[in-house]
């Protein structure tokens, strides 16, 4: 369906901002991004590009003048400050959205729950994460709810472990070694366990399917995505075929490593914290979502996995290079 709307989104140069932003490109929209260098020579031509720091008010507020939508997508890089940056970004979405009647749009994600809540996530399981990083997303959906309460409207897609071609640091990077040839898989559970993986053209593909039922959305939406629920042998059998490498080895995470490095290097600590996800099977319930859309966009795992390995250049040297499996 073709639109005349405008979205800002703040987080475009990333995986899920980006995703969405083509998923909104391919209908229509116009496409405005927040980024801190318009001047960079690998952005796309096609979206109008506001230099600007999201941890600016101002900076935000005049990117948004006009738009239907804010697309909230921006994460300190290699989890970084996160209990410094995360809340005040997320107030000037608010802010802003407010201003212009905008909808707000926040990739979710199942970090701010904890074991009680599992193996099945639904939109209202109780949200008691064990981590820093969790409790900040349930602080950024509390937020949210009281904007929505108060002039705001909010859309959340939660979803789980993110890949796809623009993914950048996530799960799925540390199980290869991006920019190398798949030579091991690091797998970061037990192999018969089932997991949730979110494939980013396709959460891409559902924000905008939901966003083009704008009449039919609540003042404060959640949803879940329930993308590709595999176990271990599931998705490293995928890789080794992605790798035209049947017997690619496959190891271990070493959790062990993680715990010796957290004092010093960031990533690793946020790493062992989030362990427990990977201890027992974890699933998300998209009845809802399906009920409003009819279907959820599901790329095949072996085209995903493998356009995925693609964006972390870990099969420049597989021939035939083909993009699309049956």
């Amino acid at each position: 369906m073709s639109t005349s709307r405008t979205v800002l989104v703040i987080g475009a140069t990333g995986g899920s901002g980006g995703a969405i932003a083509e998923a909104l490109k391919r209908r229509g929209w116009t496409i405005r991004a927040l980024v801190r260098d318009a001047t960079r020579l690998d952005l796309a031509p096609d979206i109008d590009w506001h230099a600007g720091d999201a941890m600016r008010a101002d900076d935000v507020a005049r990117a948004a003048r006009g738009v239907d939508v804010i697309v909230h997508a921006v994460n300190p890089p290699g989890y970084r400050d996160w209990n410094k940056l995360v809340l005040p970004m997320l107030d000037n979405t608010i802010a802003a959205a407010r201003n212009e009647g905008a909808r707000i749009v926040l990739p979710g994600t199942i970090y701010n729950y904890g074991p009680d809540a599992f193996p099945l996530l639904s939109e209202t399981s109780p949200q008691r994460p064990l981590t820093r990083k969790g409790a900040i997303r349930v602080e950024m959906e509390q937020r949210l709810e009281s904007a929505a309460a108060n002039g705001a409207r909010v859309l959340i897609l939660r979803c789980g472990d993110f890949f796809g071609p623009r993914a950048g640091s996530n799960w799925f990077a540390a199980m290869v070694k991006p920019g190398k040839p798949v030579r091991s898989i690091s797998y970061p559970a037990r192999r018969d366990l089932r997991h949730a993986w979110a494939y980013l053209p396709d959460v891409g593909e559902a924000v905008a399917q939901l966003l083009e039922r704008e009449s039919e959305l609540a003042v404060f939406e959640r949803f879940h995505f329930a993308g590709h629920w595999v176990d271990g042998d599931a998705m490293t059998g995928s890789i080794r075929r992605a790798a035209a490498n049947p017997k690619l080895a496959v190891r271990a995470f070493p959790w062990w490593l993680a715990t010796l490095a957290s004092p010093f290097v960031t990533l690793f600590r946020e790493l062992r914290e989030m362990r427990y996800l990977w201890q027992q099977p974890l699933q998300l319930d998209n009845r809802k979502l399906v009920s409003l859309l009819g279907a959820e966009p599901h790329t095949k795992l072996d085209q995903a996995t493998r356009e995925t390995l693609l964006g972390l250049h870990c099969l420049d040297n597989v021939a035939g290079d083909q993009r699309q499996i049956a």
